[in-house]
């Protein structure tokens, strides 16, 4: 399991807008927590065992999975990793659920959304939802300051994506490039990165695609 890499300092930003926080985000806290104990238990894994591997406490991956605790996206990628899925496994229906890995229309009001209200950062699923499914299509919307953090992180597989509106901070590596509408990019995820929205009163809308190799 690859450790996240600490970031360079950076500037000192305001904390994303929690004027949309509502009962709502509770309720997807426990959703996504019952998602990740369901897939643990699927593949036999104790909490001590999760916890050894990703470098979270026991105590820490306890309160996630009883949604108790808002997960960063680089926590649930580290989790992702653990579990052998990718992170669209982590949203949409649980495990078991009804909806068919195979399936080919995802239609838009019925795409499964997962809110990282803390950060500012939402991630809807455009492609159909499944734990098996290699390629995943994503619209990342970061709402002003909205970011994945100040650390750098890694997980497996590869991204791509296209900045629809607004603007992106995307650090990969050592490197940082400030992507406008129009921008696209691609890397490796085993590259340390992380990415944020600059903006003090402006959303950015990004269509985000992984692959998990």
């Amino acid at each position: 399991m690859r450790k996240p890499s600490a970031a360079a300092p950076s500037r000192k930003r305001k904390a994303p807008s929690q004027t949309a926080a509502t009962a709502v985000e509770p309720a997807m806290d426990v959703a996504v927590g019952g998602r990740i104990r369901d897939l643990r238990r699927e593949r036999k894994l104790s909490l001590e065992t999760v916890a050894a591997q990703t470098e979270l406490s026991i105590g820490f991956l306890s309160q996630i999975e009883r949604g108790l605790s808002s997960p960063s996206l680089r926590v649930l990628a580290t989790l992702a990793d653990v579990l052998g899925v990718g992170i669209a496994a982590l949203f949409g229906t649980s495990p078991g659920g009804d909806a068919a890995s195979d399936a080919v229309v995802t239609r838009g009001a019925q795409r499964p959304e997962l809110k990282l209200w803390r950060t500012g950062v939402s991630k809807q699923l455009l492609s159909a939802a499944g734990a098996d499914n290699k390629l995943n299509l994503f619209l990342v919307h970061l709402e002003p300051r909205g970011s994945t953090g100040d650390e750098l992180y890694t997980h497996d597989g590869e991204e791509a994506g296209l900045v629809l509106e607004g603007e992106m901070i995307l650090t990969v590596d050592a490197e940082t490039w400030s992507l406008k509408t129009g921008d696209s990019f691609r890397f490796a995820s085993r590259r340390p990165h992380r990415f944020s929205n600059p903006a003090d009163d402006a959303n950015a809308v990004v269509l985000w695609v992984n692959c998990v190799t």
